[in-house]
Formats: structure tokens, C-alpha cells, sequence
């Protein structure tokens, strides 16, 4: 007997709910208090790559609410201003849609460069906010020693992109 063609059905269990917890996950564990060397463990906004990722596999109505939720958490967390980080990854995430069109398609180098764009802007945002409210500017060197550690992440964004991206064949 020969089985009919089978289709893989993605949910956003996937490639949002699992991706989503990993990355708070990893939040957590980067924040210890661990020296290495004299240095502590970077802390990069690891939802950065989920904010870039997602409106290139599937625009949906799921992923805004959980970076409202994964923004709230890292507001949270951190001791920002509540809604900064929400406010930024919504940044992100409303530019890549708006482009979703122009990078569908795209190689890993046109990717890297729209995120390393998307992850600057997103930081000299939150920058000028907590500039704002705080009256004084944060330290150069300590936004670079996180927008480094983000822009490194790439390769987890890249992966969501390749691995979920067109996997299930009823939005083609």
C-alpha cells in the first residue's frame, strides 16, 4: 500500500513558542553572575533575531504578542523602563515586515546586513529613550559590548529562517 504525499504542518508552537522560551532561557543564563576571565558573560537582546526571523517566515498575529510579552520580560528582568525593549523589538519586527517583500528570497549576507541595520536601529532607539528619560546619556562602550554580542546571534536567526521558512506548503 503507498502512502499519499504527506504534508508537514508547522504550528507556532514551533516556530514561535519553542524559539521564544530558548531565548528567555538563554537570557537568564547569560545574566549570572559568572567571570570568566575577569570578564562577565555578555548579555545580548536574544530576541532580536526572533523579532528578524519572524516576519520573513510567516507574518502572524501570535508573534507580535510574544515579543510584547518576551519585551515585557526583559523590561522586566533588566530594571528597564517598562515597554522599552517591547517598543524596540516591535520596531524591528514592523521594518522587516514592511520590507518582508524585498528580502524574501535573499542570501545570508543581504540577511546579515538588513539585521545588523535592524539591531542598530533598534539600540540607538532604546538609547535615545533611556537618554531621554534619564536625562543622561548610558555609556558608548557598554551599548557597543551589547550590540556586539546581538549582531553574533545572526546565525540563530538565519536557522529559524532556513529551517521554517516555506515548510508549510498550504501558504504557498
Amino acid at each position: 500500500m503507498r502512502r499519499a504525499g504527506m504534508v508537514r504542518v508547522v504550528g507556532p508552537v514551533q516556530w514561535i513558542l519553542y524559539p521564544l522560551l530558548i531565548a528567555l532561557a538563554a537570557t537568564v543564563v547569560l545574566a549570572t553572575p559568572i567571570k570568566l576571565f575577569g570578564l562577565s558573560l555578555p548579555e545580548p537582546v536574544l530576541l532580536t533575531p526572533l523579532a528578524f526571523a519572524w516576519p520573513l517566515i510567516r507574518p502572524s498575529m501570535l508573534a507580535p504578542g510574544a515579543l510584547f510579552l518576551g519585551g515585557a520580560f526583559l523590561d522586566l528582568f533588566w530594571g528597564a523602563p517598562l515597554g522599552l525593549w517591547t517598543f524596540c523589538l516591535m520596531a524591528v519586527y514592523g521594518s522587516i515586515l514592511l520590507c518582508r517583500n524585498l528580502l524574501a528570497g535573499q542570501e545570508t549576507r543581504a540577511l546579515f546586513i538588513w539585521y545588523a541595520a535592524a539591531t542598530v536601529g533598534a539600540f540607538l532607539l532604546a538609547y535615545l529613550i533611556v537618554t531621554l528619560r534619564v536625562g543622561n546619556p548610558p555609556s558608548l562602550l557598554s551599548l557597543v559590548g551589547q550590540i556586539v554580542p546581538t549582531l553574533l546571534v545572526f546565525p540563530a536567526a538565519d536557522w529559524l529562517i532556513q529551517r521554517f521558512d516555506d515548510t508549510d506548503v498550504r501558504f504557498r
